[in-house]
């Protein structure tokens, strides 16, 4: 029985900003596979380059230079265009600052994606998705009317409602207080479970980052401990 492909597979994958004697290296030749279905934290000083990796698995943002697969597609070789395809039904993203839109209820905000995926049954998968995550009383609710806790919680439900074989989260908790981020962080890791999602998560804190099983540090743009090696 053959094994899965890697969820990630990046070798020697460098993130250059600006050119000539204004070019700095933001990443510096990173080599990293992650199994599918394995949890993931990455760990840093401020500038270490966290968001920029996690930037450029996530699609967001074009490598410099090296090799990238991630969910089985060549994103290194994939256009502007092809690469927002590419994410779209197969990467979730969950940020600190939610990125809700303002003029849409929490319904549509989970909606939308699952419309521009081109999935089937979009509004019942959307408040199934709420309901699963505490927010079922809340569908026709906007983003001003929600605290920042159900507004992370639609965050939540936004990127796992097309069950993405990847999950991303860069510092998920960073704009709520210790106790709504410790039920959010709970939330995440039960819903990846029950997706089997691949999760990596950017985070400061060392608590969160054991709750996963595998950590990696950065440290100038490259990778300096990871503790699967």
């Amino acid at each position: 029985m053959t094994s899965p492909l890697p969820a990630i597979t990046a070798t020697q994958l460098t993130l250059s900003l600006g050119s000539g004697d204004h070019q700095v290296e933001i990443l510096r030749g990173i080599d990293l596979i992650v199994p599918q279905g394995q949890t993931l934290a990455l760990l840093g000083p401020s500038g270490s380059g966290k968001s920029s990796l996690m930037a450029v698995l996530s699609g967001l943002e074009r490598a410099s230079g090296g090799a990238l697969q991630v969910a089985g597609a060549d994103f290194a070789a994939l256009t502007e265009d092809e690469l927002a395809a590419a994410r779209r039904g197969r990467i979730g993203i969950v940020l600190q600052a939610f990125h809700l839109l303002p003029t849409m209820t929490a319904l549509e905000n989970v909606m939308t994606p699952l419309e521009l995926a081109g999935l089937p049954d979009a509004r019942t998968r959307a408040a199934a998705e709420l309901e699963a995550v505490g927010l079922g009383h809340r569908l026709t609710h906007y983003p001003a009317q929600l605290s920042g806790g159900e507004q992370q919680r639609v965050a939540i439900a936004r990127a796992l409602a097309a069950r993405p074989m990847l999950v991303f989260a860069d510092e998920p908790t960073g704009n709520l207080d210790h106790a709504t981020g410790e039920t959010i962080i709970d939330l995440l890791f039960a819903r990846r479970a029950e997706t089997g999602a691949t999760l990596v998560i950017i985070t400061h804190d060392p608590e969160l980052a054991a709750r996963c099983q595998r950590v990696i540090t950065l440290a100038d743009g490259r990778i300096v401990s990871d503790n699967a090696a």
